[in-house]
């Protein structure tokens, strides 16, 4: 009160920002409110002026603050308030101050872009509200209740971890139970580019139409605009508490006609550094001041979507790693096709299927003539050269249903299904003449030797195996480069 006429004391302010077309600025739109208003352009010069006169209400303008700079400082003015009015204006591109700074102290914000007028109103509603901060806001028992059960729904969605796709929709429906959403989404990225993975919500409301694209989300021309676009893109938490703030009227429009009044973006971070694995993205209808333990529970959900989609990959990976080891377990590495005791398993099932619909089978047996004379005459690379010309050539004849093996050395192995003794010698005689004809860099040609044999009613593929062996040394004894069938 003032001590003449009884009129109320007009309160001072401190301003700080480190550009000083921002506090000039704020000097011309806001002066006329404060009985006194100072400016700093920093933490140290702040503590200077505080030292020597405490302000009313401080105001702290993130725009061109780093975080990882000034943090520290910052925050430390915030605590040394004890409670005193604290007004932080921050950029809706970069909300992670928020929580940063309530870890110091209260606080009070607003998200900018704020024109002169918008300061003015904010300014005045804090004047209004008197010197003493209101408390942090509080959600209702039932609003606390809800929000426990969707970080437990969250949670829940881990359960379907082992595939992404699964895993988003699991969780964006978790996210669609928060209080006040209307829709949620979540971004991931892969393949190079940002891609929406889920969404639930509001009927008829679809973001890729908005966005104005429905794949490679990181080139939309509203990348700057959205915050689940910009959040993906850079890494912080994006707080859009009015859409037309993001200067894009179209998109604003199209939002509040959903009736979306606030969007939040919240990266997903990778582990460790790097870009982001995408972002979450809740819009709400209804804009709201969040209190720490509110962002504190945002910054979990991005935690079970960051194990959630870790966990994915993990699976992929796993899965990756498994086709891979059975590659490598299951295929001559020189050839490309089955190896010895991958044909062995193949031979197994193929006479229990040809069992059990009494179906006829066939296996042929062939090696490649005089071998050792190519490797001692040209070498083993031409030896090798050999080996994959003969299994490539052999495999361009087979039908789908044959299995090419390469039982070692130059030996080869066609497990071929519904195939009698006469079909089979007729297939070998084919492989045999292409063989021969089939050029070969560095020998020019080589000739096979074949056996044939059809499965008898009881018989081993061991037992199978040796008559076609038989009939195989019978066909080098008479010459070579010839076919004979396995006797009974």
């Amino acid at each position: 009160m003032s001590q003449q006429d009884g009129t109320p004391a007009r309160s001072s302010a401190l301003f700080v920002n480190p550009v000083g077309q921002r506090r000039a600025e704020f000097q011309q739109a806001c002066a006329p409110l404060f009985g006194k208003l100072r400016v700093a352009d920093g933490a140290a010069q702040a503590q200077s002026l505080l030292a020597r006169e405490p302000a009313d209400l401080l105001v702290l303008d993130l725009e061109r603050f780093e975080l990882g700079i000034d943090l520290a400082a910052l925050g430390a003015l915030v605590a040394q308030r004890a409670g005193a009015p604290v007004l932080v204006l921050c950029p809706f591109t970069n909300a992670r101050w928020l929580p940063a700074l309530m870890a110091f102290g209260p606080i009070e914000y607003a998200i900018g872009p704020l024109q002169p007028p918008e300061t003015q109103a904010v300014l005045a509603a804090r004047l209004e509200a008197g010197s003493a901060p209101p408390p942090e806001p509080t959600p209702r028992e039932e609003e606390l209740r809800v929000l426990l059960a969707v970080r437990t729904a969250a949670q829940r969605a881990l359960d379907e971890s082992d595939d992404s796709a699964r895993f988003a929709e699991r969780l964006c429906e978790a996210l669609a139970g928060w209080p006040g959403v209307v829709h949620a989404a979540m971004f991931h990225l892969r393949d190079g580019d940002l891609h929406l993975e889920a969404e639930q919500g509001a009927t008829g409301l679809r973001l890729a139409p908005l966005l104005l694209r429905e794949g490679r989300l990181l080139h939309s021309p509203l990348r700057h605009a959205f915050p689940g676009l910009l959040a993906a893109a850079t890494g912080e938490f994006t707080l859009l508490d009015a859409p037309g703030k993001a200067g894009e009227p179209e998109l604003a429009d199209s939002l509040k006609g959903y009736g979306v009044q606030m969007v939040v973006g919240l990266p997903v971070p990778a582990q460790g550094p790097g870009t982001p694995r995408g972002s979450l993205c809740l819009l709400f209808d209804h804009a709201r001041p969040f209190s720490r333990a509110q962002l504190a529970a945002l910054d979990d959900l991005a935690l079970v979507a960051v194990f959630g989609l870790r966990m994915a990959e993990l699976g992929r990976e796993n899965e990756e790693l498994l086709a891979r080891v059975t590659h490598l377990a299951t295929t001559d590495a020189l050839t490309g096709i089955a190896n010895r005791r991958h044909g062995e398993v193949l031979l197994e099932q193929e006479i229990r299927r040809a069992r059990r619909y009494r179906l006829p089978l066939a296996l042929i047996g062939f090696d490649i003539d005089r071998f050792s004379t190519i490797n001692d005459t040209y070498g083993h690379p031409v030896g090798d050269i050999a080996l994959r010309t003969v299994a490539d050539t052999a495999r361009a004849l087979l039908r789908s249903s044959d299995v090419l093996v390469r039982a070692g050395g130059e030996e080869f192995v066609v497990i071929a299904p519904h195939t009698s003794a006469i079909d089979g010698l007729k297939m070998a005689e084919k492989l045999r003449v292409a063989i021969e004809q089939a050029e070969i860099p560095g020998c020019d040609h080589v000739t096979v030797s074949l056996g044939v044999a059809q499965l008898g009613e009881t018989e081993s593929g061991d037992s199978l195996t040796v008559r076609v062996n038989a009939a195989l040394a019978r066909a080098k004894r008479a010459g070579r480069n010839c076919v004979e069938l396995a006797m009974q």
